[in-house]
């Protein structure tokens, strides 16, 4: 008698466990998940404290300094600093016109697209330390 009452808590148990299973292989239905490919323009970032004299002229003042693009694929640099800055063509004392993105106050951003391969500097009207380029591809 003893057998049968330790054998059948066993038995329930194990049909929970069927039952369970079989539940969870019938409520389980696949998903279909698209992914999207998102291109994304160029991001140069104007960090933290770049305004800040320590900054330059190590490539600190615009993240990355040197960045490669191809040919009319637009860069865009974000101020992510507290202070106002620009992102103007040429070097400090020798803007060259091609681009300006005026004062940008803090979180805006300026896109360009170059039109031609070659290097371009760039600098930042209001902080002589903060300089970088942009090298153009095919």
């Amino acid at each position: 008698m003893n057998k049968k009452i330790a054998i059948i808590p066993i038995v329930v148990i194990i049909v929970i466990i069927g039952v369970v299973s079989q539940m969870n292989i019938e409520e389980t239905e696949t998903e279909i998940v698209e992914i999207q490919i998102v291109e994304e323009e160029a991001l140069i970032t104007i960090p933290v404290k770049a305004a800040r004299p320590a900054c330059g002229p190590h490539p600190e003042c615009y993240i990355p300094s040197y960045y490669v693009t191809k040919l009319s694929e637009p860069v865009t640099w974000k101020n992510e600093d507290s202070a106002f800055h620009s992102v103007t063509s040429g070097s400090y004392g020798d803007p060259n016109g091609m681009f300006d993105s005026g004062h940008l106050d803090p979180y805006e951003i300026f896109s360009y697209k170059f039109d031609g391969i070659g290097m371009y500097p760039y600098y930042c009207t209001l902080h002589p330390w903060m300089a970088g380029q942009i090298k153009v591809e095919r």
